[in-house]
């Protein structure tokens, strides 16, 4: 009961520590590109992940946690799809409408639970299915605002769902099998993940936003909300891992889109972003499904706990009961012996 309350916390914090730096990122980015003009996103996230090696490599000659070696090939592959997924994402937001990018990171969700029902065989109930349901509606009525398509953005839209959905799995999946802490992937990760970014990174923000990063205007103040961005990065690609490898990919997905909506109402709150009658109804929405989502969830775990509580007394059970018959077979073979000694003593 102990190691189920302490992973719970574990979670918990894990969960909190997500949206807080989420959010936190979100709202300094948006000054940063907004109000100070700097649009490049993908040379950003590249610093971003620079400055988290830097900042894991003190941390690791510190002994704050102990590195663990993962075949350099795994590490090599999962770093780099990483790096693609990021830089497709953001060619996405470059050649869609907000819209059709905001319907993107929707399509994530259902692609992901296609992914792992098919390939790792999960099963999901049809109340799990049902409150994602209700998730994406809600975010869909908060966050859509017009869909205009196009070919060249449909393709990298798909391209950005598939290497992202299969990303965040692997995040998963090789941290419960190769038995690694998010810590450790992370560390031995970003550095494959930032060099492929940081390469590409002036080429894609090139296309988007025909600006050349290095020609920028770097005041003192750019500056400084770059360095805070850079900061707050070390915590949003910590708890990234950190969520996805304590729960699932799924969970992480539906996690992003409560950031969302928070970070909508922040923006109407402090930044005083338009907001409608419309953005209100689909973040209660999507957090009513988010609510149910939670709900089945711990419903599922609880039945899956006591299902596997049963499977281990039967185990216990079969293990001991063939000793119990031994033992009574050996006192009934003592007594039947006494029986016999008693009725030859009384014939004598």
């Amino acid at each position: 009961m102990g190691e189920t309350r302490g992973f719970q916390l574990g979670v918990i914090g894990a969960l909190s520590l997500s949206v807080a730096s989420s959010v936190s990122i979100v709202i300094c980015n948006k000054a940063l590109m907004s109000n100070l003009g700097f649009q490049f996103a993908t040379t950003l996230t590249s610093w971003h992940l620079i400055v988290t090696f830097c900042t894991l490599f003190v941390a690791q000659r510190f002994n704050v946690f102990e590195t663990k070696s993962i075949d350099m090939k795994t590490v090599m592959l999962f770093g780099i799809l990483n790096g693609v997924s990021i830089g497709l994402l953001n060619l996405s937001l470059g050649f869609n409408s907000i819209g059709f990018y905001q319907m993107t990171k929707l399509a994530i969700i259902p692609f992901t639970v296609l992914l792992e029902t098919v390939f790792l065989k999960k099963q999901f109930s049809q109340q799990i299915k049902f409150s994602l349901l209700l998730l994406l509606v809600g975010v869909g009525i908060a966050s859509i605002t017009d869909l205009q398509l196009n070919l060249v953005g449909s393709i990298l839209s798909l391209l950005a769902i598939a290497t992202t959905c299969v990303g965040q799995i692997l995040t998963n999946t090789i941290q419960k099998r190769l038995n690694v802490s998010s810590t450790q992937l992370l560390y031995q990760s970003a550095p494959f993940q930032a060099a492929i970014l940081f390469v590409s990174g002036p080429f894609v923000d090139k296309c988007l936003t025909n600006q050349n990063v290095f020609a920028f205007n770097y005041s003192s103040l750019v500056l400084a909300f770059i360095i805070l961005s850079c900061l707050i990065s070390v915590s949003v690609n910590f708890s990234t891992f950190l969520v996805i490898g304590k729960t699932s990919p799924v969970t992480y997905q539906v996690l992003g889109h409560l950031k969302t909506c928070l970070v909508l109402t922040f923006g109407y709150t402090l930044l005083r972003d338009p907001f409608t009658q419309r953005n209100i109804l689909g973040i209660l929405i999507a957090i009513f499904g988010m609510g149910l989502y939670s709900y089945f969830c711990t419903i599922e775990n609880k039945k899956k706990q006591v299902a596997d509580l049963l499977t281990v007394s039967q185990i216990k059970e079969k293990e001991t009961t063939p000793l119990l018959a031994t033992k009574n077979m050996g006192l009934e073979d003592k007594e039947a012996n006494e029986v016999r000694k008693s009725a030859k003593d009384s014939l004598v």
